[in-house]
């Protein structure tokens, strides 16, 4: 309703208005969105290995292992959707709004982000447009549209709850700016879009929590644009690694005065990878991190955000505290292992 009064209604004029023409608004604009964006979303159905090696005995075109959503972003047909979705699938077929079956091949599928990129081979594709997920706000009428338990095409409504969240995806990293919604969301709406009432998608539905209702998460279009350019590239989005594990530790107030720190936790060392460069760089369990490239390091979360592509094959600095010590150490970071 916020951007119907934007375009010239003011907050008293819209208050003279009678109830009934509010919501014949509002029905317009969904419907308008559902009409201008359904063509785009496509319902996607993965086949996966069994464990003997041979296709799994559920995934046959009657019986996929498991479902999804998806939509166009291009007119040659690269598809947007989520890492779940469709990670290590053997096969990927794609049912269009229109009637169309078609398989899809895999581009690349991103774990840290939950995102990924198929294309398909088909006439009369229509893009959806993309948005700006910088520009939405809290209270703000979206669209989600999606296959939820398979039911195609299924359009539901709400309002961006909260922006700026964090969602642990299932790698383990945190994926940050993520959207949270009311529109009811389901299995099987994974991957499709949410949507604004100008029919702009501005997010990449991705998450429910369950047994909870109106709590639902969608990854911003921003990082789902930058994930999407890398994919078709590389077919993966590079990031670096250390190769150590560790868990956050909070700090005693008495080193964090003593050192002048700028963090009050920080990454106690617990393991290590064999000949990772984090062991080459003489680092020992035990040791806490606390920065890395000059950037304070409060938990591993801040280390992943840090240990970028452009990081690989730089020397790094990282600063640990070793006992009663502060020491910076040397680190080269390697390109981070495919998942």
């Amino acid at each position: 309703m916020q951007e119907f009064l934007e375009v010239g209604t003011t907050s008293q004029e819209a208050r003279n208005i009678p109830d009934d023409e509010l919501l014949d608004a509002y029905s317009r604009a969904v419907i308008n969105v559902s009409e201008r964006v359904s063509p785009s979303v496509v319902n996607i159905e993965v086949h996966h290995r069994s464990k003997k090696g041979g296709i799994d005995k559920s995934a046959s075109a009657e019986q996929p292992s498991g479902s999804g959503s998806g939509f166009i972003f291009t007119p040659d047909g690269f598809i947007l959707t989520n890492s779940h979705v469709v990670h290590k699938a053997e096969r990927v077929d794609v049912a269009l709004a229109d009637g169309q079956h078609t398989r899809a091949e895999l581009i690349g599928d991103d774990p840290d982000t939950d995102l990924a990129v198929i294309r398909i081979s088909a006439g009369n594709l229509v893009p959806a447009q993309l948005g700006d997920s910088t520009a939405i706000r809290t209270g703000q009428l979206v669209i989600a549209i999606g296959n939820p338990y398979g039911f195609q095409a299924t359009v539901t409504t709400g309002v961006i709850s909260a922006l700026g969240r964090s969602l642990r995806s299932r790698s383990g990293r945190l994926i940050d700016n993520i959207i949270q919604t009311d529109a009811a969301l389901n299995p099987g709406n994974s991957g499709g879009p949410l949507v604004t009432s100008r029919g702009e998608v501005i997010g990449v539905n991705t998450a429910v929590i369950l047994p909870a209702q109106g709590i639902c998460f969608a990854i911003g279009i921003n990082t789902a644009k930058f994930v999407a350019s890398r994919l078709i590239k590389d077919g993966r989005v590079k990031r670096s690694y250390l190769g150590l594990g560790g868990q956050t530790v909070p700090l005693h107030r008495r080193v964090v005065k003593f050192h002048d720190l700028a963090v009050d936790s920080g990454v106690l060392i617990v393991s290590f990878e064999s000949g990772s460069p984090a062991q080459k760089a003489g680092l020992r369990n035990g040791d806490i991190v606390v920065g890395f490239q000059g950037e304070p390091v409060s938990g591993i979360d801040d280390l992943h955000r840090l240990l970028t592509e452009d990081k690989v094959g730089a020397s790094s600095p990282l600063t640990i505290l070793r006992g009663a010590e502060k020491r910076v150490l040397t680190v080269v970071p390697l390109e981070s292992p495919e998942r």
